[in-house]
């Protein structure tokens, strides 16, 4: 029986052992994997620093654009009422000078438009068309000469001159203006698109982050487990060996007894005379009969 049970006890001890063994593995293997999974977090988790930093480069280049897009438009919206301004009085002066010189410019240069439209669009004679030909010829040369004798006046000269100035002046503001807006925008859809790619990238730690977690749970189970069955093993262990030496002391025991036993039939051997020999003298002197 004690045999039996002794065997038993040291088949329940490997089998557990193998079964220790296992979920030594899988502990580890767990524990390799949130490794892994930890790095790969912190990689993330440097590039999103990263990320945020250029974010904020963004953030502050395309504010700085917006305010120099503001100040460009003050300028050319001043540039702009300067040069409205300037037109206004170029068109007072050369109304003042037309009256003075009996010569309407605007009103010739619309009635040569409509003079031009009719011969462009309205059938007539040859000799008809020639006639307005030449009446057309004689508008551009009243107009060619109002036009110098305007160009010929000083203070018109100037203030036309300082017009296109103003001109040249509010167009280039208002290239700026864009260009400012241009880069502005560019710097904006910069940050957007990096925003994006940081709420991926905090989606993608967060999903990893629980993944950690989940695999520490199951690795902490798997670890208990691990532990219960080697503290069962250190029981087993202890009782195969308390059983071993049980065992051991019986067979002693029994050893004894056998011995004694032999002594006592040669003993009585011995005392009804008869022969011995040398071995049956040393299993006498064994076992303290002689």
């Amino acid at each position: 029986m004690d045999d039996e049970s002794l065997e038993e006890l040291s088949q329940k001890k490997d089998d557990l052992q193998e079964q220790a063994n296992r979920l030594k593995n899988n502990r580890d293997d767990l524990h390799d994997q949130s490794k892994k999974m930890a790095k790969e977090r912190d990689e993330i988790n440097a590039k999103i620093r990263q990320i945020r930093n250029q974010i904020s480069d963004h953030k502050k280049k395309r504010d700085d654009y917006n305010e120099r897009v503001k100040h460009a438009k003050e300028q050319r919206n001043e540039f702009s009422k300067n040069h409205f301004e300037l037109k206004k009085k170029i068109k007072d002066l050369e109304r003042e000078r037309t009256s003075n010189s009996g010569v309407n410019i605007n009103e010739l240069k619309q009635y040569l438009r409509k003079l031009e439209n009719e011969q462009m669009t309205q059938p007539m004679s040859a000799q008809k068309e020639k006639k307005l030909i030449e009446t057309i010829k004689g508008i551009h040369l009243k107009i060619k000469d109002a036009d110098e004798s305007l160009n010929k006046d000083p203070k018109l000269k100037k203030a036309i001159e300082e017009e296109k100035l103003l001109q040249q002046k509010a167009e280039k503001q208002h290239e700026l203006v864009e260009k400012m807006a241009k880069k502005a925008q560019e710097e904006h859809q910069g940050m957007l698109e990096q925003l994006k790619q940081l709420n991926n990238l905090a989606k993608r730690t967060t999903e990893i982050q629980e993944n950690i977690v989940d695999t520490k749970i199951k690795a902490d189970k798997i670890h208990k487990e691990f532990i219960d069955d080697v503290n069962t093993i250190h029981e087993l262990e202890k009782k195969i060996s308390s059983l071993a030496k049980k065992k051991e002391k019986k067979k002693k025991i029994a050893d004894v007894s056998a011995a004694q036993k032999e002594a006592d039939e040669v003993y009585d051997r011995f005392k009804r005379g008869e022969k011995l020999s040398t071995e049956d003298l040393m299993i006498l002197q064994k076992a303290g009969l002689l």
